[in-house]
């Protein structure tokens, strides 16, 4: 099986360097796209012959659209690559994996018919995707005056649409942006962005798109039933926009078991990463590494 890690980064070129050294194999490629407002200098140290920075760096704004258009870029890519890839999985380049990148193949390879894309159909409170998340107008960074005045008014409730407007027959799902998706499901949503640009229009005034644009094109298709949870550990417990950094406890969680499981509002299965980690917890890596050297029985690394 053919693996194209696709890496939407913007800081952490020690940690993204890893994360491929760790993760290299023969057939293994990655596609990075580092964003422009970032400097690309700092990512200079990251090369090899299976290493392929985007063609196009585009400024990426949280929650905006912006990210969805560095998405498309890197699976586009892919795509095209003279390497035809079975498996494309996004990360952000704030994760580290929890097993070898030969048990990450292995896994991959015993699941060619699933699509590892954690989403809920909305709404969903439980999973935090209230409709809002979607019917309430967000205008992008680079229109400021407009996004100035709509924010005042959604804080009036007076900032609504209705997204039944927009998606006809369509139904909206909503997730975790990270996935690792079969080629046909990413051939599938580069043909379905070309055909109907309706719902691209639509999500370019939502807020965190990346999180329900690529959710609801593949909700409404053939591969809605091949779904399962994604592979990326995260932790939301303390709320807020933006999940826990890793620490001890966590690691101590990934030890107790051997493969690392879960169970919850998203079903079952085995996570294969955890976010996030930076340049700064490099040395929770190290001890990671150690636990995965122990579980698969593997030589030490210097």
């Amino acid at each position: 099986m053919n693996i194209a890690y696709l890496l939407f980064v913007y800081r952490n070129p020690r940690l993204v360097n890893k994360l491929i050294q760790h993760l290299a194999c023969e057939n293994c490629s990655f596609f990075v796209h580092v964003d422009q407002k970032s400097n690309i200098e700092e990512f200079a140290g990251i090369r090899g012959e299976n290493v392929t920075f985007a063609d196009k760096r585009l400024p990426v704004y949280w929650g905006e659209f912006s990210g969805i258009e560095s998405i498309l870029l890197l699976i586009q890519q892919a795509l095209t690559a003279s390497r035809s890839f079975d498996r494309l999985v996004l990360l952000s380049g704030s994760e580290y994996p929890l097993r070898s990148g030969r048990y990450i193949q292995n896994f991959l390879e015993a699941n060619p018919g699933r699509e590892f894309m954690t989403m809920v159909r909305m709404p969903n409170e439980e999973a935090g995707k209230p409709l809002s998340r979607i019917n309430t107008l967000r205008f992008p960074s680079t229109r400021p005056v407009s996004r100035f005045a709509f924010r005042a008014l959604a804080k009036l409730g007076l900032a609504e649409r209705d997204f039944r407007k927009y998606f006809g027959e369509l139904v909206p799902y909503s997730g975790h942006t990270w996935w690792a998706l079969t080629r046909e499901a990413c051939q599938y949503l580069i043909e379905f962005k070309q055909r109907d640009e309706r719902l691209t229009k639509f999500f370019q005034n939502a807020f965190a798109p990346e999180e329900t644009f690529f959710h609801t094109i593949l909700g409404n298709s053939p591969f809605q039933s091949r779904m399962r949870r994604n592979l990326v550990f995260e932790d939301w417990s303390a709320g807020g926009g933006h999940p826990a950094m890793i620490n001890e406890t966590h690691l101590r969680f990934f030890d107790s078991q051997d493969k690392v499981c879960v169970h919850d509002l998203h079903g079952p299965g085995e996570l294969l990463f955890a976010r996030k980690f930076s340049d700064e917890t490099l040395g929770l890596t190290k001890k990671i590494d150690e636990m995965i050297n122990r579980k698969e029985g593997l030589p030490c690394r210097v």
